[in-house]
Order: C-alpha cells, then structure tokens, then sequence
C-alpha cells in the first residue's frame, strides 16, 4: 500500500523514458494538473498520494476558497460597532472555526509530502500560508491584538492562491517593479531639482511651502495633484514675475 502512496521522481523518469510529453495531455483530453500538486510532479517530488489528491483537487481548493471570502465577509463586519454588540461572540467563534480550518488544511499539505516535510516549503507561496497560519500559534504574536489582526488580514490575500490569472497578473507586475522604481527615482529626482529651484524663488517670502527643499517637495506634491493651484500661484505671483513659468510644467 505504501509503495502505492509513493510516487516520486522514479515515476516521473518512467514517463518520461517512456515518451509522454506533459502537452501531450491537452489533446488526450485530460486536465494537466494544476497548483503544487503539478509543480511537484514536474519537478519529481515525491508525495503521498491520496493526501496530495485531496489537498490539490478542484473541489477542495473551492472550499477552501469559499472559507476565505466567508472570513472575509466575517472580518469586515467586526468593523461595525452594532453587529458586535449584537452577534461579537457568534463572529469571535466563526473567526476561530475558519482558523482552525485553515490549520487543518496546512496540516494536511504539509503531511502530503511524508517524509520530506521540508519540500513543502520549496514554493513561495506555501511558505507564505506557513507564516500567516502558523504565526497565530506564537505565544508573543497571539498577545499582540493589532498584528493577529494583520494575520488574520493577511489569510485573505490568499485567495490569489486560487485563482490562476491573477497570479499570472501579480507575476507581470513583480517582473515590471524594477522599471517602475526607476521611474520613482527619475519622478523624486525631477522633485528634488524643482524644489530646490522654488526654494530659491519663495523659499524667504513663502517659508510654509517653500522654506526647505522637502517642505518644497510636498509643495510640488501636492501641486502634482491640482489641489489648490490657484493658490499657491496667486502666492507666488506676489514674489516674483518669474512665478507662472515655474508652475506651468507642473501644471
């Protein structure tokens, strides 16, 4: 039976040797494994298979994906004075039986992998559910009100577990943040030369705007969004003549 459970990277070689190629499931008209439960086959983890059946099957991953919107829904209704007056002990035990769902299933994936528990952790996002359910359990964590809240918080975020194209989506922007962190350098050093240059103009008439390059910066910050452009530029027509021609690029 346990040779059976057993399936690793010697079953993985086999198709392999034997000339199966993963697309060639596509046209077969069977459905390619999806989640972990395919990532580990592709890579030859070994699992134990009923368990990992289970945890990485559709209709699982569907209740486990209802159970975070219903904490979902749960949580934001604790933000409401009146429905915690009303039904406070009713949320605080829906809280922790949806938690203690949560603990059974990272229990289970964890124990789908046997005796190399520590494959587990090969995917970021595994560790990520180890972390925001497994951190509850910590005495100094559990003590500290704002970030259980932040825990609890965080379990909604993985709903992105489930849902394929979004994951894809997260992924896109991941591999776009260096270009848009260049794009925040370039924009904070555009700031920096302005403000030097409106501290130059106002910064002696109009020091609660302009009287720091920083103060300068939030200055043109906020100009960046239109709030109160005619009047900063009516204050600063007042100092100089020169004032409409540094507030047009802005504008």
């Amino acid at each position: 039976m346990v040779g059976m459970w057993w399936r690793g990277s010697a079953g993985s070689a086999a198709g392999v040797a034997e000339g199966h190629h993963p697309h060639e499931h596509a046209h077969d008209g069977h459905r390619p494994p999806s989640g972990s439960a395919g990532e580990d086959r592709d890579r030859g983890i070994p699992r134990i298979e009923p368990l990992a059946r289970l945890v990485d099957s559709e209709r699982f991953q569907i209740f486990i994906g209802s159970i975070i919107v219903a904490n979902a829904i749960v949580l934001g209704m604790e933000t409401y004075p009146g429905l915690m007056d009303s039904y406070g002990g009713t949320l605080r035990f829906l809280n922790a039986f949806f938690y203690g769902i949560f603990l059974i299933e990272l229990l289970t994936r964890i124990a789908s992998y046997g005796l190399r528990p520590w494959n587990f952790f090969r995917s970021g996002w595994n560790v990520f559910d180890f972390i925001i359910i497994g951190g509850a359990l910590i005495p100094a964590v559990r003590e500290q009100a704002t970030v259980l809240r932040l825990l609890r918080l965080a379990r909604i975020v993985r709903l992105m577990r489930f849902l394929p194209d979004a994951r894809v989506l997260l992924s896109t922007v991941t591999k776009a943040t260096p270009a848009v962190l260049s794009m925040v350098v370039l924009t904070v050093l555009l700031l920096f030369i302005y403000g030097i240059v409106g501290w130059t103009l106002f910064g002696a008439e109009l020091p609660e705007h302009w009287g720091t390059v920083g103060t300068a910066m939030l200055t043109l910050f906020v100009l960046l969004t239109l709030e109160n452009f005619p009047v900063y530029l009516a204050e600063a027509n007042t100092v100089t003549p020169f004032a409409t021609i540094y507030f047009c690029p802005t504008y």
